[in-house]
């Protein structure tokens, strides 16, 4: 994994737990209105995944995810650029949206990119 600062470390970490935040209430809003939650469910365990592979590779903290499990986070993941690229886009510039949208897209990049070095 290309060398990575100690604050892009902190960063990403912290845009990861904020995104799971986020998939948890609105798995949570889902539930309680007897909507089909199954992409949030989807992107909320990708995301755990992908933050607990920053936190292997960066801190050697243990994982327990499968191959399969890698590659299934790996697809959800690259699955939101798209979405997450769009929101940027029509960000304005040195806006706060602008800066989370910018940590985010550099946390799930460093994801990715944990992930392909482990399922190798």
């Amino acid at each position: 994994m290309e060398h990575v600062s100690n604050v892009d470390k902190q960063e990403s970490i912290k845009s990861l737990q904020s995104t799971i935040s986020k998939l948890e209430n609105a798995l949570s809003q889902m539930t309680q209105n007897g909507a089909s939650a199954t992409l949030v469910k989807k992107r909320l365990r990708a995301i755990y995944i992908g933050l607990a592979l920053l936190e292997n590779v960066w801190n050697q903290s243990p994982h327990h995810y499968t191959q399969g499990d890698l590659a299934e986070a790996r697809n959800v993941i690259t699955g939101l650029f798209p979405s997450i690229e769009n929101s940027y886009a029509k960000s304005k510039t040195g806006s706060p949206q602008r800066t989370l949208l910018e940590r985010r897209i550099k946390a799930l990049e460093l994801a990715v990119q944990a992930i392909d070095e482990l399922s190798h």
